[in-house]
């Protein structure tokens, strides 16, 4: 996105005068899945893309929402933002709003904006999270309210928990505020501790296979997936006494899993609990440098997200499928929601020609969708670019 051709569309919808850009990117997560919201751990890193806003104060009292990538636009009083839209686009960045009146700061003027987003919606590459940060992390700069990074990622997660009305963990917003070049985001969900880890993958790439099947979380599966997992802690309680599924190590579970009497809700704990010891073992692997090891656990990330979480689909089957057939392929699993949108793989920088190129023939053949294919460039976290 050119930061030209956002300003230049900003002074030609509201007037001559100061604009300020912002950005915050997309993520992949590169393995850890479904285990924010149990209070496990994530390992995503920040893309090179996500969504742009050109925002200025106004001396009325109205906050004017438009997008270059939506048709729906909308002007606001001060006194009309604690309710959602419809079900428009709008209720991302209104919900960061709503948050900042949640904590007794209400907007001292009108703001006009105007957003700008190149990461595919639906993708599973978290273009709401983008759409959240970028809105909190330039309105708490543009009024000097000095509020930190962290406290802004859980102001953009309560937008999506409480206003949008999807109960996501944290780890988009957190990779979308958070992240850094070349570096994947090692976070515990729990406590939020995190560490920094250097992706060096010394002539592998990762490549995002967007299956064009765009996935809904708001369509109730990604909640009842929520819930789900809810229901396994209720019934641990009876054996042993857990405030969520991270807090139990494979073995701790294997000890207790009988009281989990709900089938459903078992393999749904079975996942969250195996899920955290790969990507604890994924991100050991990594330090030292064990591709392949990583790429296996990568693998089994998947399975288990088929066979135990159920959140694959028959797009997603394909494309990890087909993936895992080429050689020179390390590792590929789905990335994301899940309900189509992504998946990561590892490839060999030799084999990338080949993967792009058979994968996606195969998988055109067995779906009749067409896929794209990004090398993700890892990049920094929400910041202000002019």
């Amino acid at each position: 996105m050119s930061v030209d051709i956002i300003k230049n569309d900003f002074l030609a919808k509201y007037g001559e005068g100061e604009v300020s850009v912002y950005f915050s990117p997309g993520r992949v997560n590169l393995i850890g899945e479904h285990t924010d919201y149990n209070g496990g751990f994530v390992f995503p890193c920040a893309l090179s893309f996500g969504t742009s806003l050109a925002i200025r104060k106004t001396s009325d009292k109205k906050v004017k929402f438009a997008s270059r990538n939506m048709d729906f636009t909308v002007e606001l009083g001060l006194d009309e933002l604690t309710s959602p839209v419809g079900k428009e686009w709008v209720n991302y960045p209104l919900g960061v709003i709503n948050q900042f009146m949640k904590r007794g700061i209400n907007l001292e003027s009108g703001v006009e904006m105007l957003f700008d987003g190149n990461v595919p919606n639906g993708a599973g590459l978290s273009s709401s999270a983008a759409l959240e940060v970028v809105t909190a992390y330039a309105i708490n700069d543009l009024f000097g309210y000095g509020i930190d990074r962290v406290e802004l990622v859980k102001m953009s997660q309560g937008a999506e928990n409480e206003f949008v009305g999807v109960n996501c963990g944290i780890m988009d917003q957190f990779a979308s505020c958070m992240g850094k070049e070349n570096h994947a985001i090692f976070l515990n969900c729990d406590t939020l501790e995190y560490e920094l880890v250097p992706v060096e993958l010394n002539g592998v790439k990762v490549i995002i296979s967007n299956t064009n099947s765009p996935h809904k979380l708001d369509a109730g599966k990604y909640n009842e997936r929520v819930a789900e997992c809810h229901k396994a802690v209720e019934l641990l309680n009876g054996a042993k006494a857990v405030k969520n599924l991270g807090e139990l190590s494979p073995e701790e579970f294997e000890t207790v899993k009988e009281a989990i009497t709900d089938e459903t809700a078992l393999r749904r704990a079975t996942h969250v609990v195996s899920e955290i010891k790969r990507t604890t073992d994924a991100v050991v692997a990594l330090k030292a440098g064990e591709l392949e090891i990583f790429g296996k656990l990568m693998n089994a990330s998947h399975e288990s997200l088929r066979d135990d979480y159920e959140v694959t689909g028959n797009a997603l089957d394909t494309m990890a499928e087909e993936a895992w057939k080429i050689e020179g392929v390390i590792g590929s699993r789905m990335t994301g929601g899940g309900f189509g949108g992504c998946t990561v793989s590892l490839v060999k920088d030799e084999a990338i020609d080949n993967f792009i190129e058979t994968v996606g023939k195969n998988y055109e053949a067995r779906t009749g969708l067409k896929p794209e294919f990004f090398v993700a460039e890892i990049g920094d976290g929400a910041r202000k670019i002019c």
